[in-house]
């Protein structure tokens, strides 16, 4: 029971891991066009759609795309990694407790 336990715990950080990588190199390839143009949002814009839709969108409507991917991704990344986090946590609890 323990080994599993630990090797839940290894499979989920690998997980989390991978998760961040793979996003990390999505979200970068979209930043970099945004950069490139001077698209500035904020973190309220990420969290928030309508103020994203009524003060960024209609800044730069022909950056819409890579806008929508690039707060999507981000949303999708911190949605995940705490998820993870969560189950890394409990199972490391589960651990102390049978230790």
């Amino acid at each position: 029971m323990y080994t599993l336990l630990i090797a839940i715990v290894i499979g989920l950080f690998l997980a989390m891991l991978f998760v961040n990588l793979y996003f990390r190199a999505k979200v970068l390839k979209v930043y970099g066009v945004l950069v490139r143009n001077k698209v500035e949002f904020g973190a309220a814009h990420i969290f928030n759609r309508q103020k994203l839709e009524e003060e960024i969108l209609p800044k730069y409507p022909q950056f819409r795309n890579e806008i929508e991917t690039f707060v999507t991704h981000m949303r999708y990344s911190i949605r995940m990694a705490s998820v993870l986090l969560l189950l890394i946590t409990a199972f490391g609890a589960i651990l102390m407790y049978y230790r």
